[in-house]
């Protein structure tokens, strides 16, 4: 069974999705090394913030396109939520600067993804573009 899944194809993610996937990832890799005061606390909450981005943004890519804004701005709320969590585990010296700055990195990226997917979608969906005008 393990020469199949090693023989599978790769899944191929929207690129939003495979950047949020590698967030977590490293995050994941850093969660386990917190102090306990903080990785059943924040930790806990940003773990469960990376998953509702990721569930946010699938949702998203498989919706009609005048169904997916909301998603996507569930997903910027998340993700700046997320961020701020981030900061905290920083200043409160519970995540080192090196570590901070790499999630910062590849959060920071996700969020810029969104932001353009969000301006896009709103300029699709907006009034002046159905009728003509400017």
């Amino acid at each position: 069974m393990s020469d199949i899944a090693e023989k599978a194809p790769p899944l191929k993610l929207l690129p939003v999705l495979e950047r949020v996937k590698q967030a977590y990832l490293l995050w994941h890799e850093y969660h386990s090394t917190l102090p306990k005061l903080h990785r059943y606390t924040l930790g806990e909450k940003i773990d469960t913030l990376f998953v509702e981005v990721m569930e946010a943004t699938s949702a998203a890519a498989f919706l009609k396109k005048e169904e997916k804004a909301p998603y996507v701005r569930l997903a910027i709320r998340k993700l700046d939520t997320l961020k701020l969590l981030l900061l905290v585990l920083w200043e409160s010296k519970s995540l080192d600067t090196k570590k901070f700055a790499a999630l910062s990195i590849k959060v920071d990226e996700v969020g810029r993804m969104l932001g353009g997917w969000n301006g896009q979608l709103t300029k699709q969906n907006s009034p002046e573009k159905k009728s003509g005008e400017k």
